[in-house]
């Protein structure tokens, strides 16, 4: 649904308009006091080109996936579609014997691509806009790098030998396969290649003539039928954070002697099969961790949605974790699998932030560092000409904080008493309002109207 007329019809409201003049003298710590339904248009309002936006680009932060799911699903009726993009988390926790899924992983290293080299040319894999990520996937570091990987691709009319695209595919983790019907496989027929990308709702399959790619088509995981072209032809990114390369195999190979806990682990790395959990050993195999916020183009503001929320989601995260490498040494004890052991094998690099190092580390680097929220800290008496200069303490930060409150309420709920609603909108009309009404149909639109 296109909403984005209503940016038009909300940059008369003062609140907002004194947030968009903030955030584009790059205010260094803003607090935007809205109601929850008011959050996607005054984040797009922040992120949206001038005159109608500050134009500055966000990394949004929710407490929850499922939050950050829904914020961006909203954000998409304000914004184009192409602009708006979501970094999912891990489903595991940093030293966890288990790896992520690989759609989830395809998800993350496009999104880290589009970060690092946007494609000016296509929307899809173009600049980021508004990028929303669930607190867990902001606290969480990543490999140093992962920017850098390319995808592998081609387009219907190029020329490419088969041989060499099995090759890259193979090298971004890709599992070959008889009939592919996962995500994160290929397989080779002839002059035909079926590759599904994590990123894809369906496979593609790429047909030769010769060394040349005569057509793309998505097919049916079903019955293996060819569906549409597809016209931006085959992309598919990496399926794993981490990628056996020449270095990775030799490092664990030389780590096999010296952690010998984990020595079938990184003999089979060593030999360039990949394993279940490899991605723990993150730190011992890649050239370093850095945090997501370090990958953002320059301007970028980070926005924390309900700070309160998030800050205890965080401390919780990180308990959790904790608990578990102390769960899992209580097991090694009773004849168990070997747990990681960041404090012993120097795996530190990998562990969960904390949401006032992750600030800290952003103020640092002169990310801005705002919030919304839906109570502030003293609606009476907001903030008013407040110095930007940070201070030492919690309270000389609250004191720099600038509070924006929006002139703006949550919509009643008549939970289809039709009576009500009609009078409440003649009475608004009456006094002066503007209303728009939205539905999600032409359907109910037209019984709207009646």
């Amino acid at each position: 649904m296109t909403l984005q007329g209503l940016l038009e019809a909300l940059a008369g409201e003062p609140g907002l308009d004194r947030a968009r003049r903030l955030a584009a003298a790059g205010s260094t710590d803003l607090e935007i006091v809205c109601p929850l339904g008011a959050r996607p248009p005054a984040l797009a309002a922040l992120a949206a080109a001038p005159p109608r936006g500050a134009g500055r680009p966000l990394l949004v932060v929710t407490a929850t996936g499922r939050e950050c799911e829904d914020l961006a699903s909203a954000l998409r009726c304000y914004l184009p579609a192409e602009g708006v993009a979501e970094f999912p988390s891990w489903e595991t926790l940093p030293h966890e014997r288990l790896s992520p899924r690989s759609d989830t992983v395809g998800r993350r290293l496009a999104v880290l691509r589009r970060l690092t080299h946007p494609s000016p040319d296509d929307p899809v894999s173009g600049p980021i806009q508004v990028l929303v990520a669930p607190i867990r996937a902001v606290i969480q570091p990543v490999v140093t790098g992962l920017g850098e990987l390319t995808p592998v691709g081609v387009n219907t009319g190029q020329t490419a030998e088969l041989d060499t695209l099995v090759e890259q595919l193979a090298s971004a983790a890709y599992t070959r396969v008889d009939m592919v019907e996962h995500r994160g496989e290929f397989a080779v027929r002839g002059g035909i290649l079926d590759v599904f990308p994590p990123t894809e709702d369906h496979p593609l399959r790429v047909e030769f003539w010769g060394d040349t790619v005569e057509e793309i088509r998505w097919f049916s995981v079903a019955d293996q039928r060819s569906l549409e072209i597809a016209d931006r032809g085959l992309w598919a990114p990496p399926c794993r954070e981490i990628l056996l390369t020449r270095e990775v195999r030799q490092r664990a190979a030389d780590l096999a002697l010296a952690l010998p806990g984990f020595a079938d682990m990184l003999e089979k790395i060593s030999q360039g099969i990949a394993v279940e959990g490899m991605e723990s050993l993150a730190p011992l195999l890649a050239d370093g961790m850095q945090p997501v916020i370090d990958l953002l183009p320059t301007g970028t503001a980070v926005i924390l949605v309900e700070p309160e929320r998030i800050r205890t989601r965080t401390r919780d995260l990180v308990a959790t974790s904790e608990e578990f490498r102390a769960a899992a040494w209580a097991t090694a004890a009773g004849g168990g699998q070997t747990p990681l052991d960041p404090a012993g094998t120097d795996l530190s690099a990998a562990s969960y932030w904390s949401l006032a190092r992750l600030r800290e580390h952003a103020l640092a680097a002169a990310v801005p560092w705002w919030s919304v929220t839906g109570l502030a800290r003293d609606t009476e008496l907001p903030v008013q000409g407040a110095s930007d200069a940070l201070g030492d303490t919690a309270a000389d930060a609250d004191d720099a904080a600038r509070t924006v409150v929006l002139g703006l309420r949550e919509t009643r709920g008549y939970r289809g008493e039709t009576e009500k609603a009609l009078t409440d909108l003649r009475n608004m009309v009456a006094e002066g309002w503007s209303v728009v009404a939205t539905t999600e149909g032409s359907g109910p639109a037209a019984r709207m109207v009646e």
